[in-house]
């Protein structure tokens, strides 16, 4: 197992991996599944904005699981904080990559010098709320009702994680 940039060549993968948590759950709010389309936009909008996309492979190089960040809000001021995701393929779960992942998405937004992470949650996730509690994520709060999926309404919970980053915060474009 190692830990990877993913390129566009793991598109394929990505996708298979978000369709199923489309399908399956309420890690994604979304109804219908992704396409290569919509693959094509989402690494165009992470390259555009240096925003990693952080994958987990194993010795054959499958993916096992991803990870980024982007734009939280698309004001100036809200430019030292970034939402990130994370999604672990169906058949690795309960391996710790979950922890991996995330603690690599650490390490580069502060690399980058982002002050603020956020992790959108459903509320019901209890994995994924144990996991951003153990890597210090504070609950912030709930909105709810945020979302209707599978015929029920989703309450949204928000974990957030302040960084030491930036040294020298400015409000420059």
């Amino acid at each position: 197992m190692k830990i990877i940039s993913c390129n566009r060549t793991y598109a394929n993968q990505i996708l298979e991996i978000f369709n199923d948590a489309i399908l399956n759950s309420t890690a994604l709010y979304d109804y219908k599944p992704r396409t290569m389309d919509n693959m094509a936009s989402w690494f165009d909008l992470k390259e555009k904005n240096k925003f990693p996309v952080i994958g987990v492979v194993d010795d054959q190089n499958n993916l096992l699981g991803f990870g980024s960040y982007g734009t939280f809000r698309g004001w100036p001021a809200y430019k030292y904080t970034v939402e990130h995701s994370l999604y672990v393929n169906k058949n690795h779960r309960g391996k710790g990559l979950g922890k991996i992942i995330l603690a690599e998405i650490i390490k580069n937004a502060t690399k980058q010098d982002y002050h603020c992470l956020i992790a959108g949650i459903d509320s019901t996730n209890e994995v994924s709320i144990k996991l951003h509690k153990a890597l210090k994520f504070e609950f912030c709060g709930r909105i709810k009702h945020a979302g209707y999926k599978f015929a029920n309404w989703l309450d949204l919970d928000f974990y957030e994680l302040l960084l030491t980053t930036p040294l020298e915060p400015n409000e420059e474009l």
